[in-house]
This record gives structure tokens, C-alpha cells and sequence, in this order.
């Protein structure tokens, strides 16, 4: 499969407990189906400054904002490929762009300190490469990993559906594994769907919300990390 490399689209977020989530399931795979990669865990280690500049602004919401981050589908082997990723989100669209390295170049990055060099031949590298000239205390903040299950409509593949379960997270021991005991960064929450459409979610899409009472709920996955474990942690270095 090529890989995609730039995103554009409308991420909307909803939280579904147990009970309902089974059956809301059950139905939307009458319209949907599971991609390739089935039931996976995704690995997302955040970078940010001292101070945690980027989500602090987050959370002013501001019409403009962006993260960095890199991102492992699954837990990595030597011949892995990880992706370095800027998302950025303008008045509700985000826009995702990111650049494949191998796992072994992202462990010789952080070993030496050395930036990659696919960061100096690549437009979207060269992207990535001066974020971390512009904030040179980026670093590695925290892991957040969670078991997904994505899901593309039948008749129009762009439109997407995801389902992540057990988010959890770690401060420390940063590496791709799912080897140690993660804290869970929600624990109430059951499901959380996000919904990846540029346009109009299709008919019957909508009256399964209808249906079932799924409303929009408003997540980020960083952002609730940092206010309910690194925040409080962080004291008064972190005030915003």
C-alpha cells in the first residue's frame, strides 16, 4: 500500500460507552469495513518545549494551532518505519503532514542528537527540521498509546471511522513497547470515536448518531494528559 504522506480533513469526536458500542458497531458494519490492520496499537510520543509551549496554546483555543509528535503503528522491529508528523489545525480543518524514517535512524537521532537526514531532502522534512530550530528544547514529553480499530465506508473510502480503547500514557521509559504498566488517561471513558470526512457525513452515517444519542464530544488525547497528570505534576513551572 503507498503510504500517504499529507492529510486534510475534519476530525470530529465522540465519546460511546460499553453497552452502546456494540451494538452501534454491529450496525455500522452493515455500511463500513475494518481495514487491513484489524484490532492494533498506536504509539504517539509528543514532543514539546520546556514549558510545554505547543499545548498550552492548545488550550487556549486558538483559531491556529500544531503539535509534533512521532508515531508508531505498533510496537516497532528493526525494520520498522516510524512517522514524524506536524498537525496542525486551522478554524476546525486539520491538516497532517508527515515523513516515514526508519526505526534505527529515530534511534540514532536519540542517541546523538543528530536530526535525521531525510530532515534536510524532503520538503515536509525540512518542515519538521525547522520546527526544531525554532524550539530547541523540543523533547520527547510523553507516550500516549491506545488500541485502535479503523473502519472505511464501503462506497466512499475517504470517509473514515476510528474506535480507540485503554488510552493510556507514560512519562517515562519512552520508548515504542507496550512492555511496562500505563496509567490510564481517562479511565471513565469506554470508546472514543473520531469521525475523518471533509464534507457531509453521509445519510445514514447521521441517522445512526440520531439513533443511538452519540453526541460530539470535545477530546484531545494530549491535552487531557497535560491537564490531568502533567500539569498538576509539573507545579508552577507549567502555570499557563
Amino acid at each position: 500500500m503507498k503510504l500517504k504522506h499529507i492529510f486534510e480533513r475534519k476530525e470530529t469526536k465522540y465519546i460511546i460507552n460499553k453497552a452502546t458500542f456494540d451494538d452501534f458497531f454491529h450496525e455500522l458494519m452493515t455500511y463500513m469495513n475494518v481495514d487491513e490492520y484489524g484490532l492494533h496499537t498506536i504509539f504517539s510520543l509528543y514532543f514539546d518545549t520546556d514549558n510545554y509551549t505547543f499545548i498550552q496554546h492548545s488550550l487556549t483555543k486558538p483559531v491556529y494551532k500544531e503539535k509534533f509528535r512521532v508515531r508508531s503503528y505498533g510496537a516497532p522491529t528493526e525494520e520498522s518505519l516510524l512517522f514524524l508528523e506536524i498537525k496542525k489545525k486551522v478554524s476546525g480543518i486539520v491538516y497532517k503532514r508527515r515523513v516515514p524514517i526508519p526505526y534505527q535512524d529515530y534511534k540514532r537521532w536519540q542517541e546523538t542528537g543528530d536530526l535525521p537526514m531525510i530532515l534536510e531532502t524532503t520538503q515536509i522534512g525540512k518542515e519538521v527540521r525547522w520546527l526544531f530550530t525554532q524550539h530547541t528544547d523540543l523533547r520527547p514529553r510523553v507516550l500516549i498509546a491506545y488500541d485502535r480499530l479503523s473502519l472505511f465506508e464501503k462506497e466512499e473510502t475517504a470517509f473514515r471511522v476510528t474506535f480507540d480503547q485503554h488510552i493510556r500514557f507514560r512519562q517515562t521509559d519512552l520508548h515504542f513497547s507496550g512492555e511496562t504498566q500505563d496509567e490510564l488517561v481517562a479511565p471513565e471513558i469506554d470508546v472514543l470515536m473520531e469521525v475523518k470526512a471533509l464534507g457531509a457525513y453521509p445519510l445514514w452515517f447521521a441517522s445512526l448518531l440520531a439513533a443511538y444519542d452519540i453526541r460530539k464530544a470535545s477530546f484531545s488525547k494530549y491535552a487531557q494528559t497535560y491537564e490531568r497528570y502533567l500539569f498538576v505534576k509539573g507545579g508552577k513551572e507549567h502555570v499557563r
